[in-house]
């Protein structure tokens, strides 16, 4: 396989357009508020999602131009892997983050923990589910040193 067609299901309205607003963390500003719409022909595809009080959402970094391997956040000099990174300029430009719904009416989804720039592509969505993504014991490698609270 050389190739992966991917389309977005959506879109992001977020009040951020440029990087440098972002925070590092969207949940370090839980008072901004962005959108989802979602495709007309997706719709349906949106049947429960409102019982969920968090989503995992998978979009496209469409501002990223380069790829960069080897790189370190703005907070930190030492260099890692971009695959231990959350860097926009990776091979794919795929971005993950998880969102708290505040309202889903038709095709949008209200949210905040908004780190997204304002146009930016959705690949797709699937619910936040703690039961499932419980980790007994994670280790946070080269983070492990930034961690606040320890007991996370």
């Amino acid at each position: 396989m050389t190739s992966i067609n991917i389309t977005p299901i959506g879109v992001i309205y977020s009040p951020y357009t440029t990087s440098k607003e972002i925070p590092g963390q969207g949940y370090l500003r839980e008072e901004v508020e962005a959108e989802i719409e979602i495709k007309d022909e997706y719709v349906n595809a949106m049947k429960d999602l409102d019982s969920f009080s968090h989503l995992v959402v998978l979009f496209y970094f469409h501002k990223s131009d380069k790829t960069i391997l080897v790189g370190h956040p703005s907070w930190e000099n030492e260099d890692h892997g971009v695959f231990a990174l959350r860097s926009p300029h990776r091979p794919n430009h795929i971005g993950m983050t998880i969102v708290k719904v505040l309202k889903i009416k038709e095709n949008l989804i209200t949210f905040t923990n908004v780190d997204m720039l304002d146009g930016t592509p959705v690949i797709d969505i699937k619910p936040y589910v703690g039961e499932f993504e419980r980790i007994k014991n994670p280790k946070f490698g080269w983070l492990e040193k930034h961690r606040i609270n320890k007991n996370i």
